[in-house]
């Protein structure tokens, strides 16, 4: 007659494997789970996890005992054998396991990522023309981010590391189906270039400057320059340093001190017309030159 409904509360998952590196996974290479964030369990595991009532997707906490190191993971399948689980070898580093260690595995529930900050280790990853792109589809394999761990992606065969330095609203936070802001720091060992200011270029300019080597060259006829031949035929010797061309003498521009700001002068240059001697015209008088004939010895009158 009476319904009660009581809701299940999740128990936490809480147990210890002994933990390897992907490349020791029986069978062939699993490249997939090295270029991610997501560690690969036994299937009792998948067992214990469903009866517990966890709530998905599934995201677990890596704690190393000895150093106390801590990151964070998701979980990619359930095909280990029992009592182990495979790491990548970037995750091993960070929480400074060797083969065969201890790890302890817990259940762990992150908040939504909002923003994260990520220092490159290397100046290659400078080399990269979207690296925001390149680092969005190499995140599709993370389920979260922890800060401090030094992550790895691949791109065109090349591994980058980058340092996780900042996460928000936590230290460690779920990047799945999430719109997260992303900057970059500057890469490890990387050093702004230093810039002239405009002040000191202006003074380099006219330091190196040189007029001459603006001037045109002489037009028309110049002595002493064409090459010269032997008079048995044979080649000339070559000389070690041809003569430079010879050009003007610079002339330095006189400015004009009444130029108005703002007016614009369109200067015509015309050759002056040669004056004509008018005395010359007044004397001159058509047809009075004195005639020759054909015949010799006679002359027209």
């Amino acid at each position: 007659m009476f319904g009660f409904n009581f809701m299940e509360i999740p128990r936490p998952f809480n147990t210890q494997y002994r933990c390897y590196s992907v490349s020791m996974l029986p069978g062939q290479e699993r490249l997939d789970v090295e270029r991610g964030g997501k560690i690969i369990m036994p299937p009792s595991a998948l067992d214990h996890l469903t009866r517990l009532n966890i709530v998905y997707p599934m995201l677990f906490k890596l704690t190393n005992r000895k150093t106390d190191q801590i990151t964070h993971c998701g979980v990619l399948e359930f095909v280990a054998d029992e009592g182990k689980v495979y790491l990548p070898y970037w995750m091993m580093r960070n929480l400074l396991l060797d083969e065969g260690d201890l790890l302890q595995v817990e259940s762990a529930s992150l908040p939504v990522a909002t923003f994260s900050k990520f220092q490159p280790q290397s100046e290659d990853f400078l080399d990269i023309t979207n690296p925001k792109a390149v680092l969005e589809n190499a995140l599709r394999n993370f389920a979260c981010l922890t800060s401090g761990d030094v992550v790895a992606i691949t791109y065109n065969d090349h591994v980058y590391e980058l340092r996780v330095l900042e996460t928000k609203p936590g230290n460690a936070v779920s990047i799945i189906e999430c719109d997260m802001n992303v900057e970059f720091a500057a890469p490890v060992g990387y050093t702004e270039p230093i810039r002239p200011r405009k002040e000191e270029q202006a003074d380099e300019a006219m330091d190196t400057f040189d007029p001459s080597q603006f001037t045109p060259e002489v037009e028309g006829f110049v002595a002493f320059t064409g090459s010269g031949v032997r008079l048995d035929g044979k080649a000339k010797k070559q000389l070690d340093s041809e003569p430079a061309p010879k050009t003007v003498a610079y002339q330095r521009g006189i400015p004009d001190y009444d130029y108005e700001i703002g007016s614009l002068r369109f200067l015509r240059y015309s050759k002056a017309v040669e004056e004509k001697d008018t005395e010359e015209e007044s004397q001159f008088q058509a047809f009075s030159g004195s005639g020759q004939s054909l015949r010799q010895g006679k002359s027209l009158k």
